[in-house]
Parts: C-alpha cells; structure tokens; sequence
C-alpha cells in the first residue's frame, strides 16, 4: 500500500529498459511518483523523460526531451522522418559525447542505435535496439511488440524474442518463454491467442521454454545470450 513508502519519497526515475505498461499500472495504483526516461552513457545517462503525470497518460512514452536537448528520427538514408514514423533515434546536443577513442569526432547528430518514433506531441516512444529487429520476409517484427502479446497471456510469466535464420525467410520469429507457476504449455492455443493481436508474420513460429531469462546486473534481458542458447533439439 501507499503508507509503506516514506514520505519523503518525491520521485522514481526509471529507465535502463523499458517499462511495461503493467509495471506502471502497478506502481501508480499505489500512488507512486514513476517518471520514466531515456538515456544512455554516450549522452550523460538522460535524454528525454515523462513526469509522473506524463507516465500515466502515455505509460510508453519516456517524454519530451531535456532542455537543450534535440532528437530526430531518421531513416536509414539519413533522411528525416515524419511524426508516428517508425526509425533511427538521433540526439543532438551538449550531452553527446565528443566521440569514441581512436574514432572520428561526432560532429552533430548521434546516432543511438535504437529504433522509436515522435508522437505529435514530440513525445518519444523508444520501440527497441535496431540491432534486435527482426526482417521477415522483408517485412519488420519489433521483439518487444510480440513480447507483450505473448505476456499478456494467463499462462506466460516472462517472455524473450528473438529471430532465428531461415532459407526461405531470412528470419523466423521464434521465442523463449517462463511460464507461470503450474502453467502448462500450449502451442496451438497460445498461437491462437497470438493472432487476435499480431499480424501473421509477427506470429512465433518456434518456442522454448526456459526456466528463467538471462538478464544483465540492471536487470535487462541478455537477448543475444537467448539467441545463442536457442537450442534446436528442444524447440516446440
């Protein structure tokens, strides 16, 4: 409840990955002060961030970016991209770093290395890393899109998407799962699921079910460890 939190607790800024929208849910049910946020060490940790109020509107926004601060979302010919387009995040401004040693010196624009949109309001929405972009058949799947349909299931505690090679497709969309407590696996029904929320290409088409997730000391899910470990002999 509410009570068990001191008073003095004026804010939580949370960031390193993304928030789910039943995280938020939760912590603002107890009256919790969440700003979520954006940011990474090549830009001092803070890009863009949602005041509470903010969070609770857009509970995946991470906000507006900081004063002084410039994001631009460009495609891959480095041209720039209109609102609710979907491409590369670019910051500019006096929190970039200088550059990388022994590298050429960032002369405006940096690139981040993930993929997100300005909404009209010139919210950011960080989808994900551009290196975890799934092409299928030349079409992109967004892991994290998939992941929180396969969540939202009764029967999935956790889940990790990743693309796996294929001859004729170029990637498959395949996913390591956690299931809940006494949760049984059920392929066809948790496909069956999926299509009420995905389009046919986005749907798994390879599962493993895994005890628990890799993640990082903060918390982050170890995808490329998932990727490596996506072991054939006990795929579903």
């Amino acid at each position: 409840v509410a009570d068990a939190f001191p008073k003095s607790l004026r804010l939580i800024l949370l960031g390193g990955a993304a928030a789910s929208p039943k995280l938020l849910e939760r912590a603002f049910a107890k009256k919790l002060p969440v700003a979520t946020t954006y940011g990474l060490t090549e830009c001092a940790s803070q890009v863009a961030t949602a005041t509470p109020d903010e969070a609770r509107r857009k509970p995946t926004s991470v906000g507006k970016p900081l004063p002084g601060v410039q994001v631009h979302i460009f495609n891959d010919d480095g041209q720039e991209l209109p609102r609710g387009e979907v491409g590369n995040v670019h910051v500019k401004g006096d929190i970039v770093m200088f550059g990388y040693l022994h590298q050429a010196q960032i002369q405006e624009w940096f690139g981040t290395g993930d993929l997100g949109y300005l909404d009209e309001a010139g919210d950011l929405f960080i989808i994900q890393r551009r290196s975890d972009l799934i092409v299928s058949g030349g079409e992109n799947v967004y892991p994290t899109e998939v992941e929180e349909v396969l969540v939202k299931h009764p029967n999935i505690e956790s889940a990790c998407v990743i693309g796996i090679a294929n001859e004729d497709w170029g990637q498959r969309v395949a996913a390591a799962l956690v299931l809940r407590e006494r949760a049984e696996f059920n392929k066809e029904e948790l496909l069956a699921f999926c299509r009420k929320h995905l389009a046919g290409y986005k749907l798994p088409r390879k599962f493993m079910i895994v005890d628990a997730l890799p993640k990082t000391a903060s918390g982050k899910v170890k995808r490329q460890d998932v990727a490596r470990n996506f072991d054939p002999e006990v795929i579903l």
